[in-house]
């Protein structure tokens, strides 16, 4: 049975009144809270504001990491904001644009991307591509299939030694009939390359991720996704945050990412495909309910050596962990989950990214 525009916004509405009622009865209960001097209006408000700004004809951001598959290229398309936007931590849309952006502009940002001298210099060494606007690369009504389609065909142009394409979005903007244009367009690039569909996960916990970080994604969302990638032999990438939301200790947030890697290990075995669990430390974001938490004294980053002894836990299992160190400049003063003499630690997470060598992450002493 097909459901409609209406009704889903309808289920929307529903869903969001049931969130708030839940924070409202967290609020009232939970007197450290109200002794911080968080109100009401301070635990539900997002502060910043859209970058409507940018030039409209340059992604918002570009910048190079790498991966056990190499060098990756990863570009943020600068779009209007994700429609969601109701993850509690996530600032991401402040990137974005309030309004449309048309696919001209877009395919124009292809083109200032392809002509950046470090891209130029790298075209023939970049084997993945991250494919973001911050929100659905597949939601048509943000990111058009025309923009998309001259995407991959200046990629299968530019970058002849790619292996892997990873797109992020919402699994319920996937559909089959996309993904097999996909499938065709990238089997027409110069090397063998895969497909990987990147979607944020944020947390294992039902309560933590879908009540509190109000991310609205359901196990069975996730598993028809996998299915549908099964059919084409197409990768699944994982965002997970460590300490997504205030009220979670360092001890519940390592056990949320445990159970998360054991889900993950059970959906690749099920299903055949490979699993990447993208690994974020969270940091707190300006403008969100994080940046007022910590502000308040009632939440702190989590620790990299806590953030490394979760991710020890996949070793053996079909799951790739990928550590997601960057905080892209959206992190509030004090709110990196990166502190003063932890640089070396911080290569060594880099080291396990390209090698997954686990070793690297051993729990020393």
């Amino acid at each position: 049975m097909s459901i409609s525009r209406a009704q889903i916004q309808i289920y929307d509405i529903i869903d969001l009144f049931i969130n708030k009622f839940y924070y409202i009865i967290s609020f009232l209960f939970t007197p450290h809270i109200q002794e911080e001097g968080m109100t009401m209006s301070k635990l539900f408000a997002k502060t910043y504001g859209f970058d409507d700004g940018h030039k409209q004809k340059e992604p918002a951001q570009v910048w190079f990491t790498h991966s056990i598959d190499g060098l990756v290229l990863f570009v943020v398309f600068y779009t209007q904001a994700c429609r969601w936007g109701k993850c509690a931590g996530c600032n991401l849309p402040s990137l974005s644009s309030s309004h449309h952006i048309g696919y001209l502009d877009i395919m124009k940002q292809v083109d200032t991307l392809f002509s950046r001298t470090d891209v130029r210099k790298h075209r023939k060494d970049i084997r993945q591509v991250v494919l973001s606007n911050n929100g659905s690369v597949f939601d048509q009504e943000i990111f058009s299939t025309t923009a998309l389609m001259y995407f991959m065909a200046v990629v299968n142009r530019e970058l002849p030694n790619l292996a892997v394409l990873t797109i992020e979005t919402q699994p319920d903007y996937v559909d089959m009939e996309e993904l097999e244009i996909l499938a065709r367009a990238i089997h027409e690039g110069t090397t063998p390359t895969t497909l990987e569909v990147a979607i944020g996960f944020e947390a294992y916990d039902d309560r933590i991720r879908n009540k509190v970080f109000l991310k609205g994604l359901s196990l069975r969302e996730v598993e028809n996704l996998a299915e549908k990638l099964a059919k084409h032999g197409f990768r699944l990438k994982c965002y997970f945050m460590q300490k997504p939301v205030p009220d979670m200790t360092d001890e519940e947030a390592v056990r949320d990412i445990q159970d998360g890697i054991d889900y993950l290990h059970k959906l690749a075995t099920r299903f055949g495909i490979a699993v990447t669990m993208h690994l974020n430390p969270t940091y707190a974001a300006r403008g969100t309910i994080l940046e007022t938490a910590l502000k308040n004294g009632i939440y702190a980053p989590p620790r990299l050596a806590d953030v490394a002894r979760a991710a020890r836990y996949a070793q053996g299992k079909r799951v790739a962990v990928h550590f997601g160190l960057n905080d892209e400049g959206l992190a509030t003063e004090g709110g990196s989950f990166i502190r003063p003499g932890e640089e070396e630690f911080l290569k060594m997470l880099e080291r396990f990214n390209e090698t997954q060598d686990f070793s690297l992450i051993e729990e020393k002493g």
